[in-house]
């Protein structure tokens, strides 16, 4: 069963005239793909990510999560399939400056129910997955940007979701710290995580083994490198 299935997706915004953003999207992301969705600023990226993670809903068309039909859900049913199966993480890192760094990774957990120490253990095994074991302690203000960032990684992940959501999540950083935030990706990826990431840069999405490219609203291409053509991931 595909983890997402976009079926004649669009989104539109009401205006005199209204603005379609997004046109007839048809998109199937595996269960256990790593892809990149990349295409140029206003090409419709970061309002498929809204969708895909079920933060706004669908104009037309019927957009599916693990076979279940989002389009009619009500906001609470919405809000249930975030909290438990869809895990986000954004170039800017939304740390809560207060917080120390396993209070902000908790916060993953706030809406699933789990009591405070659950959430605690939890918090505290993300961030010894993404090598900050060391930091539990630490305020973002302690933190530099690639190591906000994997504490952004370890909130997302905190609940095991299924799918992790990333929109440009090394637009914020330098290339070092960037390139050690993908290959946390791809770590994550490997341990059975459905990951996509959505990006501006061409030489990122190129080393993802799916690409998916995106320009005015509509699909652009669909690419996959040799070696995983005709495979699930």
């Amino acid at each position: 069963m595909p983890v997402l299935q976009l079926t004649a997706v669009a989104k539109e915004y009401p205006g005199s005239p209204p603005l379609r953003v997004l046109h007839d999207v048809d998109l199937t992301v595996e269960a256990g793909e790593l892809l990149a969705v990349v295409g140029p600023s206003g090409s419709g990226k970061s309002t498929l990510l809204a969708l895909l993670g079920s933060l706004d809903r669908p104009s037309a068309g019927r957009l599916c999560f693990e076979g279940r039909d989002l389009s009619g859900l009500p906001d609470a049913d919405l809000a249930a399939v975030r909290a438990h199966r869809i895990g986000f993480v954004f170039q800017q890192f939304f740390l809560l400056p207060g917080l120390t760094t396993v209070e902000n990774v908790a916060t993953g957990l706030l809406y699933s129910g789990a009591p405070a120490a659950r959430r605690h253990a939890a918090a505290v095994e993300a961030l010894h997955e993404v090598g900050l074991g060391h930091r539990l302690g630490h305020r973002p203000d302690q933190l530099s940007g690639g190591e906000k960032q994997r504490v952004a990684l370890a909130r997302a992940l905190v609940g095991r979701p299924s799918l992790l959501l990333a929109d440009e999540p090394t637009g914020a950083l330098d290339s070092v710290s960037g390139a050690a935030v993908v290959e946390l990706l791809r770590a994550l990826n490997a341990h059975g995580t459905t990951v996509v990431v959505i990006t501006h840069d061409r030489d990122l999405a190129a080393s993802f083994p799916r690409r998916v490219g995106i320009r005015d609203g509509r699909i652009d291409f669909d690419e996959r490198s040799p070696r995983t053509a005709g495979a699930g991931r």
